[in-house]
């Protein structure tokens, strides 16, 4: 048997090899990028969390901050001072009843700070427009703590 006819008859393993090389180099390079995300994702997760309870709020789960965040902020910094998100915040500072029942109230000062953390860790960019688009909010310390 000559060497040419061997490497002939066995052309499937060759080709086997590089299309398992190739998958292999295409789940690699997905799997770094699936992971320099959650890498970043964390980071700005324990962020805000270190600022959160600097400025006295209780710490959220690391998972819920990141699902929910992400590298971006998500829903929270895409447009923060809109006229639609503001008002839909005012109606859910509300006291809770529905119909004519419902009223709102004064909004409590440290919800409001809370969010403009969020903005800060996630969006910096984002929190004068928030500043500017809250105010004329009333807020006090309406919540006991």
């Amino acid at each position: 048997m000559s060497p040419t006819r061997f490497a002939s008859e066995h052309k499937w393993i060759y080709w086997g090899a590089i299309v398992l090389l190739v998958g292999l180099a295409v789940t690699g390079v997905i799997r770094y990028a699936s992971v320099k995300k959650s890498s970043a994702t964390l980071s700005k997760a324990e962020q805000l969390q270190e600022e959160l309870v600097k400025a006295g709020y209780p710490s959220p789960d690391t998972d819920t901050v990141q699902q929910l965040l992400g590298t971006d902020g998500g829903p929270v910094c895409e447009d923060p001072g809109g006229a639609l998100n503001t008002a839909l915040w005012k109606i859910q500072q509300a006291n809770g009843a529905t119909g004519p029942g419902m009223r709102p109230v004064i909004s409590d000062t440290r919800a409001v700070r809370a969010e403009r953390i969020v903005l800060q860790v996630y969006c910096p960019d984002k929190v004068d427009e928030f500043d500017e688009a809250l105010k004329d909010l009333k807020t006090d310390d309406t919540v006991r703590r």
